[in-house]
């Protein structure tokens, strides 16, 4: 088992505001907070989770993210916009981070207890090296991958293709041998395949407005099952974005 004393782990989150479907879509409002508010609040919910971390960019743009980071008390890296497997890399570092547990900012209604789990099942396996819920029916918008900055480190050293630089995990997801992945199977509760729960389009944050706004101050940290309840009694939400078609993942 691996030993989860002196390491720690660090949320890091992708964001930037030049989103070519949705330009600045994480300052968009919600009850009040901007969408990516929402999912910091989320992540300081997660027990495991010593820090929280949001890699932005060098652009001008981004100075408004460092500057709500800043306000919510998280930490703040800016690098390159191309090359985000560097970015994460470069913020793992700056903030000593042993594990990191990598979210994109485009999961504003993540479960903190879906995360928990996937650093949880991350230190139960001494030969995992990538941790992730895996693509089993999972609704889009609950994923987090966990791995240690040496082995993104490593996977960094072995690949100068672009897609790989952009996409964090795709070059050790390709590599399976080298990077033994644990996926976790979803519970019943929490299944819904092709269920887009992810901030992509104007469609999806009708959606998510709607989702955080019915919950509210009395359940701000509502479930991936609560949303999947809700949604079955509301079938009229599910079509707001149902057409929205998706890029592919990190």
């Amino acid at each position: 088992m691996k030993q989860r004393e002196n390491e720690k782990v660090v949320a890091i989150v992708e964001a930037r505001m030049t989103s070519s479907r949705l330009p600045g879509k994480h300052l968009l409002p919600a009850d009040g907070k901007p969408m990516l508010s929402h999912l910091i609040a989320r992540l300081k919910a997660v027990p495991d989770i010593d820090e929280i971390v949001i890699a932005t960019t060098t652009n001008a743009d981004d100075d408004v993210l460092e500057q709500l980071a800043i306000r919510e008390n998280t930490g703040v890296f800016r690098g390159s916009e191309e090359d985000v497997m560097g970015r994460v890399l470069q913020s793992a570092r700056a903030y000593n981070a042993q594990v990191i547990c990598e979210v994109t900012g485009d999961c504003p209604i993540i479960d903190p207890m879906l995360v928990e789990q996937v650093i949880k099942t991350y230190y139960a396996n001494s030969r995992a090296q990538y941790v992730n819920i895996g693509n089993f029916g999972m609704p889009d918008g609950m994923g987090a991958q966990v791995f240690s900055t040496e082995v993104l480190a490593k996977s960094e050293s072995m690949t100068d293709e672009p897609l790989d630089r952009e996409h964090v995990t795709m070059h050790i997801l390709r590599n399976p041998e080298l990077f033994p992945p644990i996926y976790l199977v979803p519970f019943r509760t929490h299944y819904w395949p092709g269920l887009g729960l992810t901030l992509d389009e104007k469609r999806d944050y009708e959606l998510l407005k709607r989702i955080i706004e019915h919950f509210g101050d009395e359940n701000p940290l509502f479930s991936c099952s609560d949303v999947l309840q809700l949604l079955k009694e509301k079938p009229e939400w599910v079509a707001i974005n149902h057409e929205v078609r998706r890029k592919g993942n990190t």
